[in-house]
């Protein structure tokens, strides 16, 4: 079922309107007509289950048939800390995090970090990267949209970080499998966790102690190394898996 996303302020009176780009898609990509049903979010995490009463100057008329709370969401926030990739990697690094419920992307340069922003390419590339967090999360049935953050410095990621109740750095150089899967199996759904990923190349060393200092704990997501673009999805879907399923059992013990 197709799904929108709204402000509560276009929510009055048992209807929903919906306007701008989401309203040229429903009516005109689409070609969805009075009487068909779709699913609206408010963001907050309030689903709406609605049928089409029509289109106004300007607007769809939506009916609210049934309000229900969205069961999309993981029990833990989720935070990607991402090491800035070179070339569009972000974009789909965006689009897959979101679909795995991470429930915001924060971009930080790293030392290594090849791709290099100004303020003006900068705020445009949050807004590209916040545009594709909308349509993944109307896509999965998301009951929020993630924030995408506009990228920030390594010490400005580490100290938003510090607000988290755990943090996990997967480092290419770690070797404890038993002490990952001792961590992933103690996070209990309710506690907030920040995933820190290198850049191409990785962190480096000072950077991993840095992260230690406010207490990320390096974990490894196996032997193979990683693209960043590989890393951070591999370690959500971890996550993932885990607070759904509720499995201790991820990471195979020698």
């Amino acid at each position: 079922m197709q799904q929108f996303f709204t402000d509560p302020s276009r929510i009055m009176d048992g209807r929903i309107y919906i306007e701008g780009q989401d309203l040229s898609h429903m009516k005109n990509v689409l070609r969805m007509r009075p009487g068909e049903t779709v699913k609206v979010s408010d963001g907050a995490g309030k689903a709406y289950l609605c049928s089409i009463e029509g289109y106004e100057e300007g607007r769809a008329k939506l009916k609210i048939e049934q309000v229900s709370r969205s069961d999309a969401e993981l029990p833990s926030r989720i935070i990607l800390f991402q090491g800035l990739p070179k070339g569009g990697k972000m974009e789909m690094i965006v689009q897959k995090a979101v679909e795995l419920g991470a429930y915001s992307v924060i971009p930080f340069a790293a030392k290594r970090s090849v791709a290099k922003l100004d303020e003006k390419k900068a705020l445009k590339k949050q807004t590209r990267w916040q545009a594709i967090a909308q349509g993944a999360a109307e896509q999965s049935g998301r009951g929020i949209v993630p924030e995408v953050h506009i990228p920030v410095t390594y010490a400005e990621a580490l100290r938003l970080a510090g607000e988290l109740d755990i943090l996990l750095i997967p480092y290419e150089q770690e070797e404890g499998r038993d002490r990952t899967a001792e961590v992933i199996g103690n996070l209990q759904p309710g506690q907030s966790v920040g995933v820190f990923i290198g850049p191409e190349g990785g962190f480096e060393e000072d950077e991993v102690k840095q992260a230690e200092e406010i207490g990320a704990v390096p974990v490894t997501l196996g032997k193979r190394i990683l693209r960043t673009e590989t890393a951070g999805l591999t370690a959500l879907s971890i996550l993932m898996y885990h607070l759904e399923i509720g499995s201790h059992n991820l990471i195979v013990k020698e």
